[in-house]
């Protein structure tokens, strides 16, 4: 492609054995003979091995000398893991067998996430709790609640300490608009093919709106503007015959993107009166930053055959064996006179390849330090930072008390920042990482909100002696529904029956409930580009509280903060660390500077042949129609050791083998699999004839194929070889020799796909992306 050769090899039985990069470099695969992967050697050299048992389960991994080794029950679930002997999560299960705890430690705390569920098994809370080991004392927690409508669809959640978030929501589930605690605050207005047309926040949501942001569309789907009431941010966007966006016109300035024959954004011009600059990108055939030649016509770097940089025009680079970076040291040029010592950069990890400890060191001195604490399933629940200061003597040395802040999320979504001043808050447009609205709540607001629920009060009334009493957990279940029916005005014929029969009445227990304190809250709206990048933050009346400008790779050029807000959200999934320059990304850090991660993918291979990689063009647009197709590999379990494949786009799902009707509903597709199954899910472009060829062809393979074998060798018709002939027969050729293998979906994945994700087993609760269903 462009130019640019990968090649794999395969074994006799179509497993792809050996695979060559652009570099030249090769990555190999060993397995058993049930096609399981038993080790695999990167382009770097690192090694990693894997052990099954006999129902197909993984018990051992090794990594390059680090073990890791899986424990089930009698149930086939996974109950804890050890590494290098020492303990690490632990999973706990219910009498229905739903997961409801997930245990570890990190950084010498005990951290937790408990699953709530209602009578059909659907998540109806999360909660995030982070205790001191020794003591047992609740250092901090985090709760989301979420319900149901009668369809079954998640149109209300209720973030830890605000009020509840309603989604409204019409036909199979397009958004109309959004309240906070009733009160409604954006609301959107569609053309005839669902398409945002309107969007409008404020006192007035809705009607003469302080911010009304109006989208347009290209005759083939692609956003064509984005104009606020306000001009300063109006947008008009350009494409190129390809479906490339080549240009970002606004009021101040005219970006144009050029590309490589490969897709890759090659160069920015920035124009602008008085103003023409053209930024190259350089990248070797694998797709690792190079210095310009433009720019450092001395360079001799062309290719970095273990995908690891070593170096830069700015930085020197080390990595460990795992690919690691642990160090990165600023680059004095030769000839250079030093004034100050160079600042070297020390990044540690823990067993997981988590970012654990961080310092900066000039000077021989700490300048900064930071630890950084995970929950079980790689979610960031909180940091310490230690800055150098001035003490009364006028020694500099590091801060004594460390700046804590906690963090709470909702699924792979960060919605809470706790600091020592304030709470921030932030509510999602559904089923994306693309940030709505800011919830602003200072500590001393919170404080007072502090009050007992009922079931509290009665508890500490309830003896003479002043020491209260223990109630039953059923009774604290219906103190706590009564509670919330009263302060609603809607007590249930259910609740005034058990009163009742107690011999009390709703108006007893209404005058034992303590009055709510509604603190004051600052509320803004997320002002994002195409890609949900925030680029300003905008009052209620309609101002602009923090604005930004970036490049094209999240490095915030220019910022406007009058109000000193904290807003450190970046590119989709990321958050700015102030301390190391850093994004943290959910399972890793993003390094803005060299548009790359600073560790190699968690998943392997199965996250793209280079596994560093940030996306090598950074202005692709989503597409607004969410014409796009996935690709599914569902993980094995004991009685299918083997996975399973299948393919959804918004005319539903295509599954074989899995009772599913073709064009039945994804999101219950995912509802079934998902808690028993690890999910890979590649994303490709498609448009909406080959939408319904698949859909068409999915139909009558169902017709002609009822039956479907277990297993991808040697038989032919299996669910793997299906998914493949649905994408063969509407022009996606799958390059893999055997496309009854499960490796052929990554293939086919790999190939055709631009974005791929991994979904871990567990509680379904939305995608990770944007994805609308006809239906």
């Amino acid at each position: 492609q462009g130019g640019l050769t990968r090649s794999m090899e395969y074994d006799a039985a179509g497993r792809v054995t050996t695979l060559t990069n652009e570099n030249g470099s090769r990555s190999e695969f060993t397995y058993d003979v049930l096609d399981r992967l038993t080790e695999q050697r990167g382009f770097d050299g690192r090694t990693q091995r894997y052990r099954y048992s006999a129902t197909g389960q993984l018990i051992r991994s090794e990594d390059e000398g680090q073990v890791t080794q899986w424990y089930y029950d009698e149930a086939d679930r996974i109950t804890h893991r050890t590494v290098n002997g020492d303990p690490a999560e632990q999973w706990q299960y219910d009498e229905h067998g739903w997961l409801t705890t997930l245990s570890h430690t990190s950084e010498g705390h005990r951290v937790a996430v408990h699953y709530g569920y209602d009578d059909k098994g659907r998540l109806t809370g999360e909660r995030q709790t982070v205790e001191n080991s020794e003591t047992g004392e609740l250092l901090w927690q985090h709760e989301t609640k979420h319900a149901y409508n009668e369809q079954g669809l998640a149109n209300r959640v209720t973030p830890d300490s605000l009020p509840p978030v309603e989604w409204l929501t019409y036909g199979s589930g397009y958004l109309a608009g959004m309240k906070l605690g009733g009160t409604p605050r954006v609301e959107y207005t569609r053309d005839r093919l669902h398409r945002e047309t309107v969007r409008s926040f404020g006192s007035m949501a809705g009607s003469n709106a302080a911010y009304e942001l109006t989208s347009t569309y290209t005759p083939a789907g692609q956003l064509q503007s984005q104009h606020l009431n306000s001009l300063v941010y109006d947008r008009d966007y350009g494409w190129n015959d390809n479906g490339d966006l080549v240009r970002i016109s606004g009021p101040r300035q005219t970006r144009e993107y050029g590309y490589s024959a490969t897709g890759r954004l090659a160069s920015v011009r920035t124009l602008a009166p008085d103003l023409d600059i053209r930024i190259p990108y350089a990248t070797d055939p694998a797709g690792n930053r190079l210095p310009d030649p433009e720019l450092h016509p001395d360079s001799t770097l062309t290719v970095w055959l273990d995908n690891r940089i070593a170096e830069d025009a700015h930085y020197v680079y080390r990595h460990d064996e795992y690919g690691r970076l642990t160090e990165k040291t600023d680059r004095i040029p030769a000839g250079v006179i030093r004034t100050d010592d160079e600042r070297t950069h020390h990044y540690h990890y823990d067993s997981q390849h988590r970012l654990e400890f961080y310092t900066r060191i000039q000077h021989g001195e700490p300048q900064v330090e930071s630890r950084y604490l995970y929950d079980p399933l790689g979610r960031r629940t909180g940091k310490r930072v230690w800055r150098r200061v001035r003490d009364l003597t006028g020694w500099m040395s590091l801060s004594r008390k460390p700046e804590v802040t906690w963090y709470g999320w909702d699924g792979d979504r960060l919605t809470t920042i706790q600091t020592q001043q304030s709470r921030i808050q932030t509510v999602y447009e559904p089923g994306s990482f693309t940030p709505l609205i800011r919830i602003e709540t200072d500590n001393g607001e919170r404080e007072k909100t502090q009050r007992h629920s009922l079931a509290e009060k009665l508890q500490q009334e309830g003896s003479e002696d002043g020491h209260g009493v223990v109630f039953p957990a059923e009774l604290v279940r219906l103190l706590d529904r009564l509670e919330e029916e009263i302060r609603a005005d809607r007590v249930s014929s259910e609740s005034r029956a058990w009163l009742a029969q107690c011999g009390l009445t709703v108006e007893q227990l209404a005058r034992q409930v303590e009055p709510e304190y509604t603190p004051a809250r600052k509320v803004h709206l997320y002002h994002c580009d195409h890609r949900g990048l925030p680029l300003a933050l905008i009052s209620e009346d309609g101002n602009t509280a923090w604005s930004g400008e970036y490049d094209e790779w999240g490095n915030l050029l220019n910022e406007e903060n009058p109000h000193h807000l904290h807003q450190p959200y970046r590119l989709p999934g990321q958050q700015h660390d102030e301390e190391s320059g850093l994004y943290y990304n959910r399972h890793r850090y993003y390094d803005p500077l060299q548009g790359r991660y600073i560790i190699q993918d968690p998943i392997g291979g199965d996250g793209g042949w280079n596994l560093y990689q940030y996306p090598l063009n950074p202005v692709q647009h989503v597409d607004p129609l969410g014409l796009s197709t996935m690709i599914i590999g569902n993980g094995p379990v004991p009685d299918n050791p083997f996975g399973h494949a299948a393919a959804a786009n918004r005319y539903g799902l295509m599954s074989s083998g899995t009772g599913d009707e073709m064009g039945a509903s994804v999101s219950d597709y995912f509802k079934k699999m998902q808690p028993r199954r690890d999910t890979w899910i590649w994303i490709i472009d498609t448009t909406d004839e080959e939408e319904q060829c698949m859909m068409n062809k999915a139909i009558d393979l169902n017709k002609k194929l009822k039956t479907i074998n277990l297993g991808p060798l040697p038989v032919a018709n299996n669910c793997f070889s299906r998914t493949n002939m649905i994408f063969e027969a509407c022009g996606f050729n799958n390059p893999s020799m055997n496309t009854n293998a499960p490796i052929s979906l990554q293939v086919l994945g790999e190939f055709y796909g631009y974005q791929r994700y991994i979904m871990p087993k567990g509680p379904f609760t939305g995608f990770p992306f944007k994805f609308q269903e006809v239906k």
